[in-house]
């Protein structure tokens, strides 16, 4: 790994031309052999670069075609890759004036395995996720660096913490030991802005990990120590915006590099006008071109040259990492025929990889206009696997805050359930409480741990992949500051000097641990359980607020029941029968006690039960 990274930043200028010419980035930075797609194409940067004449002499890797820009910065190099072409370094020349103005050692490799072999998060799994920044800080020597210009202030809940890769490596056997299968990490490349970039949605360098969490090698380390442990990694990726401070920023390679305005404007955030039948140019333009914040300049991918830029950039690092799945930030603000592009040349390259997208709106039929195969009447096809279900976010807030009635309450998840029918795949959608962009769930039920549980049965029964937000193990909540620096607060115990240390059960008090332990029983449970990970659901319409649901394959059976009441209550079972009737006893999870007879069944208040069905 080492030799690689020496490799492809080995630039060699020419001493009597570098106050004319200064060979800088070349990007990607290498590439591998055996890809689908035999072609790629070189951003090459530096200083009057495009009066250059390049060649390379490297059996099987040509250039086919260089483009020059307006900017004289600039080039790019289209680059083909011969059936049969060896790993090795290819020399990458410039020349000015018959003389040698730099040198670019490109390193071709090998893969390392076949897309055949790359498994990615399915139905099966249970996604964690966390903020680099906040869940642990596993090197402080990292922490403030020169050339980074914002520093650590734990005291800002708005300003960098200081985690970093290392922290979230140090706790992998906490987290495998919780019972989650998959971690997602929120983006952790460089983010060197001003203030506000622990976030990492402001990019600036988008094939560097941002120093202060590490190096790119340690994301490679922690990949494979992951994967070592049976576990999965989604990699968080940005297309539609970059960081103010990008290197690009102050050279842009043309006008149209990003999406200009004679003066700062702001996207509308309408998602819905996408799919939109009805929608006006000014709304939809200004949705799609605005810019997300003054810090993030809006991306245009219909440049072409940017357009490959990105979808290379994915690639790249799905190779050279090898995370199990991406998470697409704002998935429907870049323009949809790139999104589209871009999901497809993955899909080639990785056929079985699942990709989410953050598709932020509230009803199942727009959300599902952006999965796969939708089958949508303007003939738009995302090629984005996976999105979430933010319909059912919002069911699952009110479902336990409203008054039982004819539509509030527990019947709020039912309803969304019952529009699946929108969703060409319904079971490949992740379903959620909360995350880094919402209040937390507990939060939102005035920190009630019995709605919270309920919840968590919920998510970890019915169809799709559940996703539980850092800290909910712990009963982690806001506290009086509901800002987002505060919905993202550190893990208590990720930093040394912490009073308390709630990565282990004698820092967490009585009530942190009888949270732990019930998604602990529920995680490690739902990990071998094929019934929930693929079997069919069935629900009946909830009733004085009792909701009861099935899921059920050819071999077994799991009843569920949530009762939302604030009294016990015991439960006639005869309106299950059609489903119910050719079962006689069973197993409750959560409790391990066994039940002989299903004719009644008694419900704690506020309570879940989740049961194994037996013949």
């Amino acid at each position: 790994m080492k030799r690689c990274i020496l490799l492809f930043l080995i630039l060699i200028p020419c001493a009597i031309f570098s106050q004319e010419i200064k060979l800088e980035r070349v990007e990607p930075p290498n590439w591998w052999i055996g890809f689908k797609n035999p072609e790629i194409q070189l951003l090459v940067y530096g200083k009057n670069i495009a009066s250059t004449t390049v060649s390379v002499d490297y059996p099987g890797f040509v250039i086919k075609k260089i483009h020059k820009l307006k900017n004289p910065d600039y080039l790019f190099l289209d680059m083909a890759i011969s059936p049969g072409t060896k790993p090795g370094i290819a020399v990458i020349q410039f020349k000015s004036k018959d003389k040698i103005a730099g040198r670019y050692l490109f390193e071709l490799k090998t893969r390392a395995k076949e897309s055949s072999q790359r498994q990615s998060f399915t139905p099966s799994d249970v996604i964690y996720l966390l903020m680099p920044d906040r869940f642990a800080n596993g090197d402080t020597t990292n922490d403030d660096l020169p050339g980074m210009v914002e520093k650590v202030n734990r005291s800002n809940t708005d300003g960098r913490h200081g985690g970093d890769l290392k922290g979230i490596a140090d706790h992998l056997d906490y987290l495998r030991d919780l019972g989650v299968t998959t971690i997602w990490i929120n983006p952790f490349l460089e983010n060197n802005q001003l203030k506000y970039s622990y976030h990492g949605y402001s990019i600036t360098d988008y094939y560097k990990t941002d120093p202060r969490f590490g190096t790119n090698e340690d994301y490679v380390k922690l990949s494979n120590a992951i994967h070592k442990r049976g576990m999965k990694l989604i990699m968080d990726q940005v297309l539609n915006h970059c960081g103010s401070n990008h290197w690009w920023m102050n050279d842009l390679p043309s006008p149209d590099w990003i999406n200009e305005w004679p003066e700062f404007t702001r996207s509308n955030y309408r998602s819905g006008t996408v799919s939109d039948p009805y929608v006006s140019s000014i709304d939809s333009n200004l949705f799609v071109r605005g810019w997300f914040d003054k810090t993030m300049p809006d991306l245009n991918q219909r440049n072409p040259y940017l357009k490959k830029y990105l979808i290379q950039n994915s690639i790249w690092w799905i190779e050279y990492a090898g995370p199990d799945g991406i998470r697409e930030d704002t998935h429907p603000y870049p323009f949809k025929d790139f999104t589209s592009e871009w999901g497809k040349r993955i899909l080639t390259e990785y056929p079985d990889f699942n990709i989410v997208g953050e598709c932020w709106v509230n009803y199942p039929a727009t959300v599902a206009y952006w999965q796969k195969d939708a089958g949508n009447k303007d003939g738009f096809n995302s090629n984005l696997p996976s999105v979430f279900d933010f319909p059912l976010h919002d069911a699952l807030i009110k479902a336990f805050t409203e008054p039982e009635g004819w539509d509030t309450g527990i019947l709020r998840l039912y309803e969304i359930l019952s529009q699946d029918l929108s969703y060409p795949n319904p079971s490949n959608i992740v379903v959620f409480a909360d995350n880094h962009d919402v209040n937390r769930f507990l939060d939102t039920q005035k920190d009630d741990i019995r709605k919270l549980k309920m919840a968590m049965a919920f998510l970890l029964t019915t169809r799709g992949i559940p996703q539980i937000y850092y800290g909910t193990e712990i009963l982690l909540t806001t506290g009086a500051d509901k800002g987002h620096g505060s919905i993202r607060k550190d893990f208590p115990g990720g930093w040394a000097g912490d009073p308390l240390n709630k990565f282990i059960s004698g820092g967490r008090d009585q009530q942190e641990n009888e949270m732990y332990d019930y998604l602990h029983t529920l995680l490690q449970w739902r990990k071998s359980n094929e019934v929930i990970h693929s079997g069919k659901l069935r629900h009946f319409i909830p009733e004085d607020g009792i909701y009861t649901y099935f899921r059920y394959n050819s071999k077994d059976a799991v009843m569920v029941i949530l009762n939302n009441n604030e009294e016990p209550r015991k439960i006639d079972t005869k309106r299950y029968n059609e489903f119910l009737g050719k079962y006689k006893s069973g197993t409750e999870i959560i409790a391990g006690r066994e039940i002989n007879d299903l004719t009644f069944l008694n419900i704690p208040a506020k309570s879940a039960l989740v049961i194994e069905l037996k013949k």
